[in-house]
C-alpha cells in the first residue's frame, strides 16, 4: 500500500477552521486550511490515513482524514466530543485555528480494490475513517464494481450524514444497509445488530475487498462473517484505534503485538490481525 510522504512528524503547522458541520449532538466536522498556501497545495493524503490536531494549550489527537484526496482546499475531520482535547475542538469556530501535522499511517488499500466489488463495514463514528473510501470510489466508479455500505450504530441519533445515507442507496450498483441496536419513531432501516444485515448484502465474494471499522468485537464478527461467505483473507482490512500520541511509533502507547498502529496501521490487512483479535486485551 503506497503511503503519501507526510509534511513532517515535527511541530504542528497552523490551520484555520473554514467552516464546522454539527452531525450530531456530540459529533461535529471540522474543514481546516493550512494558513501557509504552499503547504495546503503540497499536502496529500490516502485515504484511511489520519492526521494530528493540536489545540493550542491543551493537547494533540490522532483524527481520521474524511476528505476525498481530491479535495485540494480543505482537509475534513470528523469528531466525537468525549475527551478533554475533542471537546476543545468541539468548541471552535470557522476563524479560529489548530495546529496540523500529518498525514500519518498506512491507509486503504484501493489500488488493489482496482475492478473489485467493495464492501464497507462500520460501527459508530467507524464511518468517518471509510467516508473517504466512499467518495473515492464514488469519483472514480468506472475503476469499480459493486458498492456494500453496511453501517451500525448504537442509538438510531448516532447515526450521522443521514442525507449522503439516503443519497448513496439510489446511486447505481450500490447497497446501502443500516442498522441500529436502538431504534426509534420513524427510524427507516434495521433495529438490531449490524452484523445480522450479512445476508442481505449482495456481492461477490470472488471479487470483492472488504474494509472494516468501528469497536474490535463487531469488526472480529463480522469478518468471520464475511470469510464464511467464501471472502479470501488476502482481501479483508481493518483499521484499529489505539491511543495514539507520537504517531510515528517512538512512544510505544498505540503498541498492537509487534507493531504500531500509528506508524504499521491503522490499517491492517486480516492476516496481520487475526491471532491478537482472538486475545482479549491486545
Amino acid at each position: 500500500m503506497n503511503r503519501p510522504v507526510m509534511l513532517d512528524a515535527g511541530a504542528p503547522h497552523t490551520a484555520t477552521v473554514v467552516s464546522r458541520t454539527q452531525e450530531s449532538p456530540t459529533i461535529f466536522t471540522l474543514q481546516l486550511r493550512f494558513d501557509d498556501a504552499a503547504l495546503q497545495a503540497a499536502y496529500r493524503f490516502a485515504p484511511g490515513q489520519f492526521n494530528m490536531l493540536y489545540l493550542y494549550g491543551v493537547g494533540e489527537v490522532p483524527i481520521s482524514i474524511m476528505s476525498d484526496p481530491e479535495e485540494r482546499g480543505v482537509i475534513g475531520h470528523t469528531i466525537r466530543a468525549q475527551g478533554r482535547v475533542t471537546q476543545g475542538l468541539a468548541a471552535l469556530q470557522p476563524g479560529d485555528r489548530v495546529g496540523l501535522r500529518g498525514p500519518f499511517g498506512r491507509g486503504w488499500p484501493l489500488q488493489d480494490a482496482d475492478g473489485h466489488d467493495v464492501v464497507l463495514v462500520t460501527g459508530g463514528l467507524g464511518c468517518a475513517p471509510v467516508v473517504s473510501v466512499i467518495h473515492y470510489v464514488l469519483r472514480r466508479r468506472e475503476h469499480f464494481g459493486r458498492l456494500i455500505i453496511i453501517q451500525g450504530v448504537k442509538h438510531a441519533e448516532d447515526l450521522i450524514w443521514r442525507e449522503q445515507y439516503d443519497q448513496w442507496a439510489t446511486l447505481p450498483d450500490t447497497q446501502v444497509l443500516v442498522a441500529a441496536n436502538e431504534g426509534a419513531a420513524f427510524w427507516p432501516w434495521h433495529v438490531g445488530r449490524v452484523t445480522e444485515l450479512f445476508e442481505l448484502a449482495s456481492f461477490d465474494p470472488n471479487r470483492a475487498v472488504a474494509m472494516m471499522c468501528g469497536p474490535e468485537g463487531m469488526m472480529h464478527v463480522a469478518a468471520k462473517s464475511l470469510l464464511a461467505r467464501g471472502l479470501p483473507e488476502s482481501h479483508l482490512y481493518l483499521s484499529m484505534e489505539r491511543n495514539m500520541q507520537c504517531a510515528v511509533g517512538r512512544c510505544g502507547h498505540c503498541q498492537f503485538g509487534g507493531a504500531f498502529v500509528c506508524r504499521d496501521g491503522p490499517v491492517f490487512n486480516w492476516g496481520e490481525v487475526k491471532a491478537l483479535l482472538a486475545h482479549k486485551g491486545f
